[in-house]
């Protein structure tokens, strides 16, 4: 499972800080970060919850390419 942030979107609601605050920071400079990345598996609902409910549409959830 990969995130992606897109900074051009992010405005620094912090919906997803909120929603997981193990997994996302907003940053100083007012963007989501990752603080784990990977994220990890058993994280994937609430994870889903954060895209789902930005504001801004800047996360993307996809599926790691197999290996």
């Amino acid at each position: 499972m990969n995130i992606h942030i897109d900074p051009d979107r992010c405005t620094g609601h912090g919906v997803c800080e909120g929603l997981a605050e193990d997994i996302f920071e907003v940053g100083d400079d007012g963007l989501a970060h990752l603080l784990q990345d990977p994220p990890p598996n058993d994280r994937r609902e609430v994870i889903e919850q954060a895209v789902q409910q930005c504001p801004t549409l800047a996360l993307r959830l996809a599926d790691a390419p197999p290996s």
